[in-house]
């Protein structure tokens, strides 16, 4: 038999920071346990295996069994263990002191509890940048993987990929293994015998080395898949395919640090910023989305699949924070946090609540991602209170004027040692941000209605388990959901003829005669004894106070012309992601409704509760009105 192909096998194991302890259980006995314990039984070992922070915590309180035979077969050479940022973030987003330390985190983890020294990294979301190789190179990174789209876009060819390649920064180098994305396709959502044909032709080709790299949950987590993988056979099958190929000397399994040792590099790499294709699409605008959508249409499967299909790009995963205003207020937050933190002489408790702040799941939407989850953005928050209580403590009310957000424009932030205020005044003074440390909960986290890109016709069926991406391409709407008329904040203010009806509002057809929601105020801020003062003056007029008070009350006064709409109505909305006592003055005309999104995901089409708005209506001839918001649960 001429040499065998060198086959690794990679999974990435992760459950994000503020999921549900029950999401959490039934991935470990449905996915995690189940598919350790057949590949030793099957002998499909050595595998290469990541297990993200939050995870390995979470196994550590829940799960020590799984972790005690996880360790066996690490000390037996049959498991590696790869690194990654700690809590799974996307390094590219982090500052770079950050990356480093999270990848140092993970590998002391790993060290404490498995007694190994990692020096592979899986690349969380496969978001590559140019300047992270100084990085890694510097957190003790000796490889990484990333997917073959990155080569492709530079220009390589698909059988180049089957070796190890350089790639350098700073004069410090880290050597890049290329995930095949056919083996991402094949594993496990076609039949075995073809992901064994494959494997062959790769052989009579002459490529010594096949990577496969995907997430876990796959095997038995996603919809549809536990019934494909386990009750229909797929993994045994799988795994008598494999050792087949294994006794006849066609196939070799292997780790990547003995295939690093043994196939020479094929040279040097510089790759572009990249990540995988569906990721580039889901972070453009719809337009742009469906118009790149179209064109890979046009293109057809198998151009698509060819080297011009691959100069098809969408864009960057941190437009992200472009394309959602909640993920950058996050983003942004946790950043200005972290440069603090950092200058306070880092406090362990403090930097540990900002690194699980970092994890990546609620700062992105495609059919994965967490931004549409609320309990994931209240866990980002909760962890940015956890770090700011701390950084803050003893402070008195204080404020700053700056650019926070990074979009050009200033805000005010407003904080004390009890809770952290952000208003903006090119939004008509909106709170972006009214985060409460004892509670640990931002109030203003309540996701704006916006239009998603998804189309696409229902998917064949046949000889296959579902794939995660077919829900993306057979959802269907029979209207369209409901579109904010602008980013949902406290206290965004507009003028209506009519007073406003719930049915309206809901579906986000309200008239509006004048609204005030991107209005740039001229500002002056103050201290008037225990508060903090901002009083904002519109270009037409409309004035509004916001008074701060330590813990974190607010009180708006409006003064408007009464002539603008004599008959029409004055209305303050504020969207909250959280219950809290909101006191008009005088009594108002008040419409209170559930803020749901149609989203979706990996299971379809998602109908999510993301907080409710409260509107306060006053007849526009009384030229004034008040709101007292308190930081307390009603």
């Amino acid at each position: 038999m001429p040499n065998p192909i060198r086959f690794v096998f990679g999974v990435h194991l992760h459950q994000p920071v503020g999921n549900f302890d029950s999401v959490f259980q039934q991935h470990l006995e449905e996915v995690y346990q189940p598919f350790l314990e057949r590949a030793e039984a099957d002998g499909f070992l050595p595998v290469v295996l990541h297990l993200s922070g939050p995870l390995l915590e979470w196994l550590e309180r829940h799960g020590t069994d799984y972790l005690d035979q996880l360790g066996r077969l690490v000390a037996d050479g049959k498991v590696e263990l790869l690194l990654a940022g700690m809590y799974e973030p996307v390094l590219a987003a982090l500052p770079r002191p950050d990356r480093v330390e999270q990848i140092g985190w993970l590998r002391e983890a790993i060290l404490h509890r498995f007694g190994v020294k990692a020096t592979g990294l899986w690349l969380t979301e496969r978001v590559w940048e140019p300047e992270l190789t100084a990085d890694l190179a510097d957190a003790g990174v000796r490889y990484a993987l990333v997917d073959d789209r990155h080569f492709l876009v530079t220009g390589f060819e698909r059988h180049q990929l089957h070796v190890p390649y350089i790639t350098e920064s700073d004069g410090r180098r880290v050597a890049l293994f290329s995930i095949d994305e056919r083996l991402r396709y094949l594993i496990p959502f076609r039949p075995p015998e073809e992901t064994a044909a494959y494997l062959r032709e790769l052989a009579a080709q002459g490529a010594p080395l096949a990577v496969l790299a995907d997430d876990g949950e796959k095997f038995g987590g996603w919809p549809g898949t536990r019934e494909w993988v386990y009750e229909r056979g797929w993994l045994d099958r799988f795994f008598t395919t494999m050792a087949g190929l294994v006794r006849s000397g066609e196939v070799r399994l292997t780790t990547l640090t003995e295939t690093l040792d043994a196939v020479p590099p094929g040279g040097l790499a510089y790759l572009p910023t990249a990540s995988y294709r569906e990721m580039e699409g889901w972070s453009l605008p719809p337009g742009p989305a469906r118009r790149l959508a179209a064109l890979e249409q046009s293109f057809g499967e198998e151009r698509l699949a060819g080297p011009e299909g691959a100069l098809l790009r969408g864009a960057h995963w941190l437009n992200f924070m472009v394309k959602y205003s909640e993920a950058n207020r996050m983003h942004k937050v946790m950043a200005a946090l972290s440069v603090r933190c950092r200058a306070a002489g880092d406090p362990p408790e403090a930097r540990r609540a900002i690194g699980r702040a970092q994890c990546n799941d609620a700062y992105w939407h495609g059919v994965f991602g967490g931004l549409y989850l609320p309990h994931l953005r209240h866990a980002i928050w909760r962890e940015l209170a956890r770090a700011e209580a701390i950084l803050r403590r003893g402070e008195d009310l204080d404020w700053e004027v700056l650019d926070l957000n990074a979009d050009g424009a200033p805000e005010i932030w407003i904080h004390s040692s009890a809770s952290s205020v952000v208003i903006a005044p090119t939004r008509g003074g909106a709170i972006e941000v009214l985060l409460h440390f004892g509670r640990g909960m931002n109030l203003a986290d309540a996701l704006t209605r916006r239009l998603e890109a998804y189309h696409g016709d229902v998917p064949e069926g046949g000889d296959r388990a579902p794939g995660a991406h077919d829900s993306e391409s057979g959802l269907n709407l029979d209207e369209r959901p409901p579109i904010d008329p602008h980013d949902r904040a406290l206290f965004v203010e507009w003028l209506a003829q009519e007073s406003p009806a719930e049915r309206q509002l809901v579906a986000g057809s309200q008239p509006m005669l004048r609204s005030w929601a991107r209005a740039r105020c001229r500002f002056e801020v103050s201290r008037a004894g225990n508060e903090v003062v901002t009083a904002l003056t519109t270009p037409d007029g409309l004035t509004k106070t916001l008074r701060v008070s330590p813990d974190g009350s607010v009180r708006v006064d409006y003064r408007w012309d009464p002539a603008w709409a004599p008959e029409g109505w004055f209305v303050a909305e504020l969207s909250l992601g959280h219950p809290a006592l909101a006191h008009p003055e005088p009594a108002a005309e008040t419409v209170a409704y559930p803020i749901e999104t149609l989203a979706k995901s990996e299971r379809g089409f998602d109908r999510t509760r993301q907080g409710e708005c409260l509107t306060f209506a006053w007849p526009a001839r009384q030229g004034t009105a008040s709101i007292r918001l308190l930081p307390h649960a009603p």
